[in-house]
């Protein structure tokens, strides 16, 4: 049991003391891996930088992958999986142009026009917080062999007990510092597995450059960046003035509006986890009350999806006033009523909403206006919430847009369980990531 990623990656640098003389060049999986890496490379005084890529989820249970993607277009396929859950070449297609948004997307973010470490000619360590499926990790030694490494080694802390079969051939030297048994997931070893955010892979890169600063410069984030904004704010909506929270990171890449559902407000726990999510991804966030105390107090408002819908529409033109939003491609995220109400929003004539997401929605609410919504829309729902399930199908079959489901495994109505919630903000990221990720043209109608 490691008690952090810190913690695993001072264990995994004693494993590879024997490196220490070999020019190498210390290369971390993000997020995750790069805490880890950079322990590594600090005990080893190598250079340290990411390899990026990405998991390609199969579209209804995104937490099994069906192959990776990397920089330089590699791609890794895991042909079995594919066709066991029955995963067309249309659906696998879907699946890569989304994830290579989101790797393009932390190529930018991370490196931020910062020349890549040159791996040619030298012994690259390769290095994750863990080993699943090993399908990214496969990946990665493909883009380390295709920048001319001399030699690859994949070095993590914790692997399964056939790892060094599973991922024969990938790299050439593979070490872990401990393969358990039995191995369920990579979080069951590590006391403190909490999610690595963006800047927390950016510090690491920066601290690693500080101790080495003979490496390529890194830009000044600060000077090429507005500054960030989290604050409290009113919105004027005209028979009533309703408080929100704004989140703007900087260099934001878009702006998803949260309506929540009944009983719940802009202070829930599971929304502003979520917003944390996409906060680190580089978009801006804004939770609001769709009503006011008084007006909560009428069990009637709660479920008057035209009122809450309407509520959501002078909203989005609110943040349309606002400068550092006003230029940024902008989506709807909704929880169960609050689903309804973006669904019903983003039908309205001229709507300019580029994506929605429902988490545990009731769009059963919309039903009239569902048939109307231009917006690609992505339904997030547990498999132990079977109505709820139905309902979003139904749906689905009653739009005309883009749209997708994505069934959280052992994920009850409000996603408590264990890493569930995760699962979902994940998912919601990516989407947003997908269809705000480029403020481009908006659509219109």
């Amino acid at each position: 049991m490691f008690t952090n990623r810190i913690d695993a990656g001072a264990l995994l640098a004693s494993e590879l003391e024997h490196l220490r003389d070999d020019d190498g060049v210390v290369v971390g999986l993000p997020r995750g891996g790069v805490p880890v890496a950079y322990e590594v490379a600090r005990a080893l005084d190598a250079p340290l930088d990411v390899i990026l890529v990405r998991k390609l989820g199969v579209p209804f249970r995104p937490e099994l992958a069906m192959g990776a993607i990397g920089e330089d277009g590699v791609r890794v396929t895991n042909d079995e999986v594919i066709q066991v859950a029955g995963v067309s070449a249309a659906d696998l297609a879907r699946v890569e142009e989304r994830e290579r948004l989101e790797l393009d997307r932390r190529a930018r973010r991370y490196r931020a026009g910062r020349e890549r470490v040159p791996l040619a000619g030298r012994v690259v360590v390769i290095v994750d917080d863990g080993i699943a499926t090993g399908s990214t990790a496969r990946a990665a030694c493909e883009v380390a062999a295709i920048e001319g490494a001399s030699r690859v080694i994949l070095a993590v802390p914790v692997a399964p007990p056939d790892w060094t079969h599973r991922l024969a051939g990938a790299a050439d030297e593979l070490i872990a510092v401990d393969t358990p048994e039995p191995f369920y997931a990579i979080g069951q070893f590590y006391t403190d597995f909490s999610p690595t955010s963006d800047e927390d892979v950016i510090t690491c890169l920066e601290r690693a450059h500080a101790a080495r600063p003979d490496g390529p410069p890194l830009p000044d984030r600060r000077a090429a960046d507005p500054e960030p904004q989290d604050t409290e704010v009113q919105i004027d909506v005209g028979p009533a003035v309703l408080r929100g929270h704004l989140t703007v990171p900087a260099a934001a890449t878009g702006t998803v509006v949260f309506a929540h559902g009944a009983g719940s407000s802009r202070r829930s726990p599971r929304n502003r986890y979520v917003a944390s999510v996409l906060n680190d991804a580089g978009l801006a966030t804004l939770l609001f009350d769709l009503l006011t105390e008084a007006e909560e107090t009428d069990r009637a408002n709660v479920f008057d999806i035209g009122l809450l819908g309407r509520r959501l529409v002078r909203v989005t033109e609110w943040v349309r006033s606002q400068p550092q939003l006003a230029e940024l491609p902008a989506g709807y995220f909704g929880a169960s009523t609050g689903a309804a109400a973006a669904l019903w929003a983003a039908a309205e004539p001229g709507s300019e909403i580029r994506a929605v997401v429902s988490r545990g929605g009731r769009p059963d609410l919309a039903t009239d206006r569902l048939a109307l919504v231009r917006a690609p829309t992505l339904f997030v729902v547990g498999s132990r919430d079977p109505i709820v399930v139905d309902l979003n199908r139904q749906a689905q079959a009653e739009m005309s847009c883009r749209t997708e489901m994505d069934v959280i495994d052992g994920a009850s109505h409000l996603f408590e369980e264990p890493g569930t919630l995760q699962q979902a903000a994940e998912a919601a990221r990516d989407w947003f990531v997908a269809h705000l990720g480029d403020p481009g043209p908006r659509s219109r109608g």
